[in-house]
């Protein structure tokens, strides 16, 4: 392999992004960009494939309360977009970075950029309000249903859209807003997210202390069932928020070296397309998660599953 270095130098500074697309950073790694390609092109088919079963799931299921199903499907919609747009763009820039078509890569480097980075947006928002619906239906009880209402989450999903959508046109735009959104929203999710959990895990623990104190009072059936049911909603949700951490969280760290060095090398474009996949393999694992944790969704997609190939 080739190993070349390229340092930011000059008037005019070049982003990352840029020199992705020249044959002063990338003109040895064809083997490797056509390894990249046929990654992304596997992972797009089962990203796809997976997310479209979830969405027909959710669709057919009447269990889940609808602003916690909306919010699942909101996170299905992006995973499927991840799989039909941004993982077909990013393999198409990797083939033209292999056969030196350098103004297409460039064109397809941005529009990845731009698309991924919305759905990433939305993706990372949409974790952060299901924990704090998770918390709020903690928090509320009975009141919650009537607080927390499809209206109203639809009007968050679309603000989370929007937000989102605008953030990553600024790619184009002002590049500094482009990154600050990033530097903010990014962190803030995360915050929010271990806020939350933090609380219910507090709660549900004072919870279970007064059970221990008060043993000789037998908790109702409905109430024992309702604790479980809603231990496993949170913990659903916990498991889906782990895999997105433990998938982006290469990519942020690449991120951050790349926007701190003024030197590029060929193993850095290595470590940043290893990371995008990774980050891209999220949008694949999370129908497995819902398949293995919601009971619901899993025998909806095995009913869907069935009467595709018309199985008994």
């Amino acid at each position: 392999m080739l190993i070349s270095n390229f340092t930011r130098s000059g008037t005019q500074m070049k982003t990352f992004e840029e020199l992705l697309c020249s044959p002063s950073l990338v003109g040895g790694l064809q083997q490797e960009s056509l390894s990249f390609a046929a990654l992304n092109i596997l992972l797009a088919i089962t990203a796809f494939v997976g997310n479209s079963l979830i969405l027909i799931a959710l669709h057919k299921d009447s269990s889940l309360h609808p602003p916690s199903k909306l919010l699942y499907r909101c996170l299905a919609t992006t995973d499927l977009l991840v799989g039909l747009v941004s993982q077909p763009l990013a393999a198409s820039s990797w083939i033209f970075i292999a056969h030196e078509h350098w103004i297409p890569c460039r064109c397809a480097i941005a529009a990845t950029y731009i698309i991924s980075y919305a759905l990433g947006g939305v993706s990372l928002l949409t974790m952060a309000a299901i924990s704090v619906d998770r918390l709020l239906a903690l928090l509320l009880g009975l009141k919650y249903r009537q607080i927390v209402t499809l209206k109203r989450t639809y009007i968050i999903v679309v603000t989370f859209w929007v937000l989102s959508n605008v953030a990553a046109l600024c790619y184009t735009l002002d590049y500094r807003i482009f990154i600050w959104y990033g530097i903010t929203v990014i962190p803030l999710c995360h915050v929010i997210s271990i806020v939350s959990y933090t609380k219910i895990f507090c709660a549900l623990g004072h919870h279970h202390t007064r059970i221990q104190d008060h043993v000789q009072q037998q908790p109702s059936q409905s109430n024992a069932v309702n604790t479980t049911q809603y231990k496993k909603a949170v913990f659903n949700a916990l498991w889906v928020q782990l895999a997105l951490v433990v998938c982006y969280l290469p990519y942020d760290l690449v991120e951050i070296v790349i926007r701190q060095s003024k030197t590029y090398s060929s193993h850095l474009v290595i470590m940043w397309g290893a990371a995008s996949i990774l980050a891209f393999f999220n949008s694949t694992l999370n129908p497995f998660l819902y398949c293995w944790k919601i009971s619901e969704v899993r025998r909806a997609v095995k009913q869907t599953i069935r009467q595709a190939f018309s199985f008994p």
